[in-house]
């Protein structure tokens, strides 16, 4: 392991991620033990413990930017989820597998769901090298969940939206969580949906600025 990125480990978790009130120590261990470096395009390793997002770079045509989560607020979304040891996670829009990874220190196992072949490709081949086999990769389109292998303990969502679809919700197993930054920009809200007794509610967290992910375009309505 490389001591320099060690460091680096280090000095995020302790400048940017426990000075935002994360105070879980499964999760804080869990970010001091994945090497997000390894998760980053090649020209961005040295980039990858900024407090910023990253871009990842695609072969996909025309396909709207994706990005690697800013650690403050994704650890602040993780740690709203509460995730046991017991759980089982479906993590929307994986991109590269940084995320999965480190939901499979918290959880029993990972679906990590990504619209993007290549990058779920990334993602599939970085998480064996790194020995995380508890995380399977599936492609398919990110409003829709994976149904097949639903209900899920835990939906985290790797990036805001502008309408959370209800097939997405009914994943949810009874008693369920689902974290998710609904809203754009500066005006970006982290909410936490639980299902109790069959029904669905949300509480707002926290505000976030998170990059979106695509598919998740409010409906417009037609005037006539």
């Amino acid at each position: 392991m490389n001591a320099d990125f060690s460091e680096r480990r280090v000095k995020m978790v302790d400048g940017q991620v426990r000075t935002t009130d994360v105070t879980d120590l499964g999760l804080l261990d869990a970010m001091l033990s994945v090497p997000r470096e390894a998760f980053v395009d090649s020209n961005q390793r040295e980039l990858a413990y900024i407090d910023e997002d990253l871009r990842y770079a695609s072969a996909a045509d025309g396909a709207e930017p994706r990005y690697l989560m800013e650690p403050s607020p994704f650890a602040k979304l993780v740690q709203l989820a509460e995730i046991k040891s017991s759980d089982v996670v479906l993590d929307v829009g994986c991109g590269t597998g940084y995320s999965s990874a480190v939901l499979s220190r918290l959880a029993s196992s990972v679906i990590a769901l990504e619209s993007d072949a290549e990058l779920a490709a990334r993602a599939t081949a970085t998480l064996a090298s790194l020995g995380y086999d508890n995380v399977v990769t599936v492609t398919g389109k990110l409003s829709e969940g994976y149904a097949s292998e639903a209900p899920y303990d835990v939906i985290f969502i790797g990036g805001s939206v502008e309408q959370l679809p209800d097939g997405l919700v009914s994943q949810l197993k009874e008693g369920g969580r689902l974290v998710v930054v609904e809203g754009s920009g500066n005006s970006g809200v982290a909410r936490l949906f639980l299902k109790s007794g069959g029904t669905v509610t949300a509480r707002r967290a926290f505000n976030a600025a998170v990059k979106p992910l695509p598919g998740f375009n409010r409906t417009r309505e037609f005037e006539f």
